[in-house]
């Protein structure tokens, strides 16, 4: 296990601890590897030694990052594996050799100090993991379960020591808490153990017990598996990643929506929070439609700006305090195309143009702009004609006042099969059945603005965006 170290010189308190750090990191390796020398230990099989070696500097070459500060390889199989049939010298000798894929660069990419880090805490961990392994051997038989107590006994040790090696030069650096560390770390390197042990120790019996040559025929497979499991590790954290990612997209999608309806209310005081209303409402019927989640969330981002194009209307059409005129009511049934218009400008909106511009059409085929007939009319865009509807009608108006729930409701019924969705209608007068009527008259604290503005906020991508329309 790796841990990725800044590529600035060392100039604060903080640097100087880590080199001194690094230092008795270096100093103990090598006290490692002199004590080791001087107990009597040697390389014994020179051949195996380097050819292991060249596979942990390719095994170094597929290490795979698990955060921004740590990455790990499939080159522990065989240190251990070496630690338990050679003894600690060779495998600290392949261990150090894997780490020769990432000598430091005169271009600075692969700083000296991130190096010697490595290395160091590599032979001090490979070497005390093949020192309990001998240890282990020494006290049992070397059959096979002999071998996996060795095996298991070296992968303990070296876990241990990694991960209390690896976390103190980001305590240092003050880059996390040590405990967050060790969550991030700990579970991967814990849950290889029980998946490398055993192929491991196989490894090493059909070595010591059988013939070198039999190694191959369990090797492949071996290194295949730890493959994989690191392969799975990283694309969970990238599935973490993607889906925080998603998040914060969503919450700056509905940020935008309510910062082009802020601008719309502005205008219109008669219809303010008419939107932040129609929103919920739709929302709440893709919900009771039993549409998916992703469905009702779009529902709910269309029931926001649905209106957004009343923002191209010419001045004074939109704040007439009166009925309109024939004339002036072909002009308001504009806004449906110019918001298709003004949405069709914003980078991945063009689901929800197409429905912005479909949300007065009627299932009978007489509504505008296209005249569009039943299942013509996108799903969304006939949830958010009812709700708009709706909530029109039991919302006061300069020229007549709320009606009642019970009468809108009534009209909505009147309508099926000609103008609204009868499923649709359905659906809506379920969740209105249940409710209370504040929720029925669209006066709840939440059927606000500033409640669906909550998650975020980016007016000027709203201003940006309208701009571009013209």
């Amino acid at each position: 296990m790796n841990e990725v170290f800044s590529q600035d010189p060392p100039k604060s308190r903080r640097d100087l601890l880590l080199v001194g750090w690094v230092g008795l990191l270096v100093l103990a390796a090598s006290a490692v590897t002199v004590a080791l020398v001087e107990t009597g230990y040697t390389v014994g099989h020179p051949i195996a030694v380097v050819v292991l070696g060249v596979l942990a500097v390719l095994a170094e070459r597929e290490s795979i990052r698990l955060g921004p500060a740590i990455e790990v390889s499939v080159a522990s199989i065989l240190c251990i594996f070496a630690a338990v049939v050679f003894g600690p010298l060779p495998a600290i000798i392949i261990g150090g050799a894997g780490l020769l894929a990432d000598l430091p660069r005169r271009d600075g990419t692969q700083p000296f100090l991130r190096w010697m880090t490595w290395t160091s805490i590599r032979v001090i961990v490979v070497g005390a993991a093949a020192v309990a392994a001998m240890a282990v051997l020494a006290a049992v038989h070397r059959d096979f379960w002999g071998i996996f107590a060795a095996v298991a006994a070296a992968y303990v040790v070296e876990t241990v020591a990694d991960v209390a090696l690896t976390l103190v030069a980001p305590a240092i650096r003050g880059t996390g808490s040590w405990l967050d560390s060790v969550r991030s770390v700990a579970p991967p390197l814990l849950a290889s153990v029980p998946l490398q042990a055993p192929m491991v120790a196989v490894l090493a019996y059909s070595y010591i017990n059988i013939s070198p040559g039999s190694v191959a025929l369990f090797a492949i497979p071996a290194v295949a598996a730890q493959r994989l499991l690191l392969l799975y590790r990283q694309q969970r954290e990238t599935a973490e990643a993607l889906g925080s990612a998603n998040a914060r997209l969503a919450r700056a999608n509905l940020s935008f929506a309510t910062a082009l309806v802020a601008t719309l209310d502005a205008r219109d005081r008669y219809t303010a929070g008419h939107s932040a209303a129609v929103a919920i409402y739709a929302r709440d019927i893709a919900k009771r439609m039993g549409l998916t989640a992703e469905e009702q969330g779009l529902a709910h981002l269309c029931g926001l700006v649905h209106d957004v194009g009343k923002i191209g209307l010419a001045a004074g059409l939109l704040e007439k305090p009166g009925a309109l005129t024939l004339e002036e009511r072909r002009q308001m049934e504009q806004h449906s195309t110019i918001g298709e218009r003004i949405l069709a400008n914003v980078d991945d909106y063009g689901e929800i143009a197409a429905i912005v511009r479909h949300h007065h059409e009627r299932v009978d085929g007489l509504g505008y702009p296209d005249k569009l007939v039943d299942s013509e009319i996108p799903m969304i865009a006939r949830i958010i004609a009812v709700a708009d509807a709706y909530n029109a009608m039991t919302s006061d108006r300069p020229y007549r006042d709320a009606m009642p729930s019970r009468v809108a409701r009534l009209r909505l019924a009147q309508a099926v099969e000609s103008q609204f969705d009868t499923s649709v209608v359905a659906a809506f007068e379920a969740v209105l059945a249940t409710a209370d009527e504040a929720y029925r008259m669209g006066t709840r604290a939440d059927f606000s603005l500033a409640a669906s503005h909550s998650e975020g906020r980016q007016p000027a991508t709203a201003e940006i965006a309208i701009a571009a329309a013209y």
